[in-house]
């Protein structure tokens, strides 16, 4: 008995979802082969789509991927309420035939991800690109280098003026997108291509996520939180453009914006930098030494106690169950994307810092 798929609507869909699935499995073969991974998707294919997407979404005042996922929400609840009639009426061929749709969606969905950037989570880590391995330290190492950020972090805040706190939102973007162009110039690991970052249309959503930004796979868009601090912004622009440079793990992304802030000579964005630096090692060094922690956050200057005092208190002000719940799915969502720590991988960049000391990077 030969069967016509085209009359058969729920096998064409599962013989569809399974060709899909096979995609997705040959796919993530490949996170077992980093250097294979590194050489014909993120230093061949994904600079062909970053030539391609970036120059084009980029003529885009607005976020075109928020967009995308705003009508993409509508149409789910259009969908919905769609299926909810049909089982109503006991359709139960139609109901299934939208399920069968559904997870056909769901899947396409992972593969563009994967294919238009998530297979950057697959390279080699950064430390291995950029050959800093030597990522093991002692305590006494830690609280130099806090010390030295420290001191940074006083010294660019006190040269911040109100005319800096001022800055537009354009202005912030521009700055921050100027300082990868200058370091992509002279690194071939921070080369981008028409770097670019923007507000996100979801900022109120954010807030009360606890997202201070983030990177749309599919469009290639960098979108931070225009709402909160201003002395935050400088430095996730950076952290969401390097997501743009293929820098998928979290501490990566962090670090490479810390390296692309730290050799800008603008005063805002190189304090923005030392402040989230500051927050980390602080973080780090709580875990291991209570006393060092508290001496040195003596150090710490009046001007710069006040940001983080601010930053606390703009975060708790929209605190919620919403926030937790995003946190538990985010957590989650790194686990499953070659980020065994989860959350947790924000801090490690800590060790990237660390064995950068040791090469002089920092700029103080």
């Amino acid at each position: 008995m030969r069967y016509n798929l085209r009359e058969k609507p729920l096998l064409k869909r599962v013989a569809v979802i399974l060709l899909l699935a096979l995609a997705i499995f040959v796919l993530m073969q490949l996170a077992d082969h980093p250097k294979w991974v590194e050489h014909y998707y993120s230093e061949g294919f994904y600079i062909f789509i970053c030539r391609v997407l970036h120059p084009i979404f980029n003529l885009f005042p607005f976020s075109i991927g928020d967009v995308i996922y705003i009508a993409i929400i509508f149409y789910l609840i259009y969908k919905t309420i769609g299926f909810f009639k049909l089982l109503f009426k006991k359709k139960f061929k139609e109901t299934g035939i939208m399920l069968l749709g559904l997870v056909i969606g769901v899947q396409v969905g992972i593969l563009a991800f994967y294919l238009f950037w998530g297979m950057n989570y697959f390279r080699p880590s950064a430390a291995e690109r950029l050959n800093l391995q030597d990522t093991s330290f002692t305590t006494a190492d830690l609280r130099v280098v806090t010390q030295l950020l420290i001191d940074s972090a006083n010294a660019t805040r006190a040269r911040v003026t109100a005319t800096d706190m001022a800055q537009s939102n354009n202005t912030i973007y521009q700055t921050a997108e100027h300082a990868l162009k200058s370091l992509s110039a002279g690194s071939v690991s921070f080369r981008t291509w028409h770097p670019g970052v923007k507000p996100s249309m979801l900022t109120f959503l954010l807030n009360f996520m606890g997202t201070s930004g983030y990177y749309n796979p599919f469009t290639s868009e960098a979108q931070i939180n225009y709402q909160m601090p201003v002395f935050n912004r400088p430095f996730v622009a950076c952290h969401e453009m390097s997501h743009q440079m293929g820098y998928g793990a979290e501490d990566e992304a962090d670090f490479a914006g810390f390296v692309i802030a730290v050799h800008s000579n603008d005063r805002l964005l190189r304090y923005s930098a030392y402040h989230l630096a500051v927050s980390e090692f602080m973080y780090s060094l709580g875990r291991r030494d209570s006393v060092a922690y508290k001496t040195l956050k003596a150090t710490i200057s009046k001007d710069a106690r006040r940001d983080y005092a601010i930053e606390r208190s703009y975060w708790l002000s929209y605190e919620n169950k919403l926030n937790a719940i995003s946190s538990i799915f985010y957590d989650s969502f790194l686990k499953a994307n070659n980020q065994p720590k989860g959350l947790e991988t924000y801090n490690r960049m800590v060790l990237l810092v660390m064995a950068q000391e040791r090469k002089n990077w920092i700029r103080r």
